[in-house]
C-alpha cells in the first residue's frame, strides 16, 4: 500500500523543525528512524499532513558522558549505535543488555532511542528501561523546553506526554548507585519478534548484601510500561537468594 499524500519538510537545524512544528501542530507528524511510521502510513493507520524529518539535525545525535556518572542520548542516536556503545555498556548495562532483542539488526540501523520512545509501543522494550532507571526525557518546543520523568511519559497505547508542537530531544539516564546491578528478560515467539512478555530489573544492595531498593518494570502486559513496587518490597531488608525470589514472584501476579 502507498500512504496518503503530504508534504515533506527537512529542516537543517532544531530551531526550524520546532518552528514547523509551532505551525502546525496536530496535522505535522516527526519522522525519526521511520520504521514505526512509515509502515503504518503505508496502511493508512496515521496520516499526517505534514512529514517534519529530523534526520538533518546533527545536535540531535550522539551519546556523552553526565558530569554526574551518568549518560545523554541524543534522540536520534540510532539504537544500533547504542548497542555498541561502550560508554552505555560502562553506564547503563541494562540497556546494553536489552538493545539485541529489539527487532532485527536492520530495523536497529535505522530506528531511533527516541523515536521508539516517543511511539510508544507498550511491547517495546525501550520505555520499560527508561522507566526501570529512572531517566529524564527532555522535550523542547518553540515555546521552551522541559523535562519529562520517563514514569510520567507514558499516559497509553501509542501516548506520550509530548505536546503537538513538541519534540522529544535527549534522554537522561542518572548514574547507578553503588552496589547496584540489573537485568533484562523477555519472551517472544522468535528472537526479534514483539515481545509476549518482558521484564528489566533494578536492584540496589545495602552494605549487608540486603536489598534496599530498585524497580521491577515489565512490558507487553499492559497498556504502556509497567513498574511492581509490590515485588521489591517483598525484597527489602533481605539477602536476594533463591528462597527469597518466590515470594516477590507471588507480589507479581494479580
Amino acid at each position: 500500500m502507498k500512504p496518503p499524500p503530504f508534504e515533506y519538510y527537512a529542516p537543517a537545524n532544531r530551531a526550524e523543525a520546532l518552528e514547523l512544528l509551532a505551525e502546525h501542530g496536530y496535522e505535522a507528524k516527526v519522522l525519526a528512524g521511520g520504521q514505526s511510521l512509515v509502515p503504518s502510513m503505508n496502511f493508512r493507520l496515521a496520516q499526517p499532513a505534514i512529514l517534519v524529518d529530523l534526520n538533518g539535525i546533527p545536535d540531535l545525535f550522539g551519546i556523552s558522558a553526565a558530569e554526574d556518572g551518568g549518560l545523554k542520548i541524543g534522540a536520534m542516536t540510532r539504537q544500533r549505535t547504542v548497542e555498541r556503545s561502550a560508554l552505555v555498556a560502562g553506564r547503563a548495562p541494562l540497556i546494553s543488555e536489552a538493545m539485541p532483542h529489539v527487532a532485527h539488526p536492520q530495523i536497529r540501523n535505522r530506528g531511533t532511542f527516541g523515536g521508539s520512545l516517543a511511539h510508544a509501543d507498550p511491547a517495546a522494550e525501550l520505555p520499560a528501561l527508561v522507566v526501570a532507571l529512572d531517566a529524564q526525557l527532555r522535550a523542547q518546543s518553540k515555546a521552551g523546553e522541559r523535562l519529562i520523568p520517563a514514569a510520567e511519559f507514558f499516559l497509553g497505547i501509542f501516548t506520550t506526554a509530548l505536546e503537538p508542537e513538541e519534540v522529544l530531544v535527549e534522554i537522561l539516564l542518572p548514574p547507578l548507585p553503588a552496589r547496584t546491578g540489573t537485568a533484562f528478560e523477555e519472551m517472544a515467539r522468535r528472537h526479534g519478534d514483539y515481545a509476549l512478555a518482558g521484564a528489566a530489573a533494578v536492584v540496589t544492595l545495602a552494605d549487608d548484601g540486603t536489598a534496599s531498593g530498585g524497580k521491577l518494570v515489565f512490558f507487553s502486559i499492559a497498556d504502556g510500561p509497567l513498574e511492581v513496587p509490590a515485588a521489591l518490597d517483598t525484597l527489602r531488608g533481605v539477602a536476594p537468594a533463591t528462597e527469597a525470589i518466590r515470594p516477590a514472584s507471588e507480589a507479581v501476579a494479580p
